[in-house]
């Protein structure tokens, strides 16, 4: 029995009455000749069935939140916000890991809906990213990862998906029925046909403790492998200009464990994230001089604080100041280097950025398009102000990972494409030989993915 968890949440995927549709920061725009939220499985093929037949190219949005084109279309816009549901959950019959069930659930459900269901169920799930606005398919998609050191990316929790095909057509996937489409379509990019419904592993609800203390840079890179083997969740922000850092560490109690301290720090949050940082960064922008200043002060007024609450409150943070966004995963053991590289660069650049520097971490996962495939991966999360030009920054950001064999983030910017890609993803070439074969003509790809993938 399914349960509707149409989310009361705004809809800002949604196009302008204009018929523009923007994403999240408003550095992607288009006009789709039309954009319709189907109702269910069957409403979605008939919408796509039209498309093709109308010789139009089809995409689906989520939350809008990707920083990259990868929506944009000037054909038909598909939004999933009515497919949202939450089955029944099923008891594995095996152990896998801490997975005790799985849940089937509408590939619209926006993220902060599915914490809120699988919680009123005594479940959670076993990693997140700090954002909860996206929809699960985008998500998934896109490669949204959390961090960990033990954990691994959303994708690697997906136990099975259903798609509408090109045809119309409605097929299933998972390591036992079609398991090619399975790996390809658990990170697809949207490329292989829409997600209508996703089968994800969860676990008993749990708890986290967590624990923030700023610490020099140069304490937090001398003592990374201790840090990261002692701790299940381990992220932290570096402060340009400064060497100091927020440091992060979250581990798992037991459900009874009483709430401690305030679930969120006033000034902590301000800082980071919102009213406050608003404040510093429109300050930073007509003074880009007095950044260095504001990020020493900012870094220096932050408290250690310790607090446990359910896990999803402590995965998310909120995020009400605009930004653009370049993330990269490169090999965990050239994390000093790439943070050196940046250090220095920013130094003989003399570009000033306001906002910390995020670092997280994740297992090696078998994801074919994951960016921790394969390999320990540390992640480094470039922001800059929306206001603020970030051209030249992340244009450099990206030489500085290229060079380190960093592979880029699929929902945030960066500007390399399948030449590179190949070199760095060695299951590129298997993910467009199924793309391929379900999708031969394209319906599913745009400008963006196009010049990305080399199609």
């Amino acid at each position: 029995m399914a349960i509707d968890v149409l989310s009361l949440a705004p809809r800002p995927h949604a196009p302008a009455p204009d018929g523009t549709w923007r994403n999240w920061s408003g550095s992607v725009a288009c006009r789709p000749a039309a954009f319709v939220e189907p109702a269910d499985a069957a409403d979605v093929a008939r919408h796509v069935t039209q498309a093709v037949g109308d010789g139009r190219g089809v995409r689906v949005v989520g939350g809008g939140h990707s920083f990259t084109p990868l929506v944009a279309t000037d054909g038909l816009l598909l939004g999933l916000d009515r497919l949202a549901f939450v089955d029944e959950p099923v008891a594995l019959t095996a152990p896998e890991g801490r997975a005790t069930h799985t849940v089937r659930v509408g590939a619209g459900l926006r993220l902060h809906d599915l914490n809120r269901a699988l919680a009123r169920l005594g479940l959670a799930m076993g990693n997140l990213g700090d954002i909860d606005h996206q929809s699960v398919a985008g998500a998934i998609s896109t490669g949204t990862h959390g961090t960990g050191g033990v954990a691994a990316g959303l994708a690697t929790q997906v136990r099975a998906v259903e798609l509408v095909l090109a045809d119309g057509t409605r097929v299933t996937a998972s390591p036992t029925e079609r398991p090619e489409l399975f790996e390809a379509a658990r990170l697809g990019l949207g490329t292989l046909g829409v997600l209508v419904a996703v089968t994800l592993a969860v676990e008993p609800a749990y708890v986290l403790e967590a624990r923030e203390e700023p610490w020099p840079l140069d304490r937090v890179l001398d003592g990374l492998d201790d840090l990261l083997a002692a701790n299940e969740h381990v992220e932290f922000y570096w402060f340009p200009h400064t060497r100091r850092a927020l440091t992060k560490r979250n581990n798992r109690r037991p459900v009874s464990d009483a709430p401690l301290g305030r679930v969120r720090g006033f000034v902590d949050d301000e800082l980071l994230s919102n009213g406050l940082f608003e404040v510093v960064n429109r300050v930073g922008r007509l003074a880009p001089r007095a950044i260095p200043r504001l990020n020493a002060v900012s870094s220096r007024a932050l408290s250690a604080r310790r607090f446990t609450a359910p896990s999803h409150e402590v995965y998310v943070s909120p995020r009400r100041v605009r930004f653009h966004e370049t993330e990269w995963a490169v090999p965990h053991e050239a994390l000093p280097a790439v943070l050196a590289e940046l250090d220095s660069w920013l130094e003989r650049s003399g570009e000033h950025v306001s906002f910390p520097m995020e670092v997280r971490f994740a297992a090696p996962d078998d994801v074919w398009l994951s960016t921790a495939y394969g390999r320990r991966t540390a992640y480094v999360a470039v922001h800059q102000y929306w206001r603020t030009d970030r051209r030249r920054l992340f244009a450099a950001v990206q030489e500085i990972m290229v060079a380190q064999e960093g592979r880029p983030h699929w929902g945030k910017e960066h500007a390399v494409a399948r030449d590179y890609l190949e070199t760095v993803y060695p299951r590129l070439g298997d993910h467009l030989a199924v793309r391929a074969d379900v999708d031969p003509s394209g319906t599913f790809l745009n400008p963006h993915v196009r010049q990305v993938l080399g199609l």
